[in-house]
């Protein structure tokens, strides 16, 4: 059975033959492509033609956002960020130039 989904940038989507989830990241009108990007990161651009003779069907966000992060640990989330204060902002940009290199 083919999908008559279209692709949506952003949009989340279920591959019933593999398994697997993905996400559109891009569609190119002109070259008729898509572009996705699958829960553990990995970026496949396909036909329009390989789209619609696909078996997917409309999906969710996964819970855990860490698939295409390879974030292991609930620790190393980010929840323990905190603000930066403006006066650390105003660094000297000639901290980060290659040396020799002028204006």
């Amino acid at each position: 059975m083919t999908t008559e989904n279209d692709p949506i940038i952003n949009n989340w989507y279920f591959h019933k033959d593999k398994g697997q989830q993905f996400m559109v990241i891009a569609v190119d009108q002109d070259k008729e492509l898509v572009e996705m990007q699958h829960f553990d990161g990995n970026v496949e651009e396909i036909s329009f033609r390989n789209w619609y003779d696909m078996e997917i069907e409309i999906g969710t966000a996964p819970e855990n956002w860490s698939g295409a992060t390879d974030v292991g640990e609930v620790d190393d989330y980010g929840t323990e960020v905190t603000d930066t204060k403006p006066e650390e902002w105003d660094e000297p940009l000639e901290e980060f130039r290659p040396p020799g290199v002028k204006d």
